[in-house]
């Protein structure tokens, strides 16, 4: 066998440093009244965001029913205008504030 072959593999792993988001979809946030404040304390006490992870992403998977403001972490193109087209607001907040001297 080659030499190549039998020395361990080493080097750059870009794994470490990716953001790891929990996929919310734009149904489940039907289970809130309208005109709720949803963010990432209210997600994890209903359920739908368990686990841990860099943030919270809505997705547009479903339809969304209620007019709610959303603040979370990260948010799908489809899942912003599904929300604002009912009259809801979305509010993009940062997860972690890097510190670059």
């Amino acid at each position: 066998m080659p030499l190549i072959r039998r020395i361990p593999k080493r080097g750059f792993n870009n794994a470490r440093h990716t953001t790891r988001y929990i996929g919310v979809n734009l149904a489940s946030l039907n289970v809130f009244d309208d005109g709720a404040r949803v963010d990432e304390t209210a997600l994890r006490a209903v359920g739908l965001a368990n686990g841990r992870s860099d943030g919270i992403k809505i997705l547009g998977n479903g339809e969304l029913k209620k007019k709610l403001t959303v603040s979370v972490h990260a948010f799908s193109a489809s899942a912003k205008a599904k929300i604002e087209g009912l009259g809801g607001s979305c509010e993009v907040i940062n997860a972690k504030s890097s510190a670059t001297v």
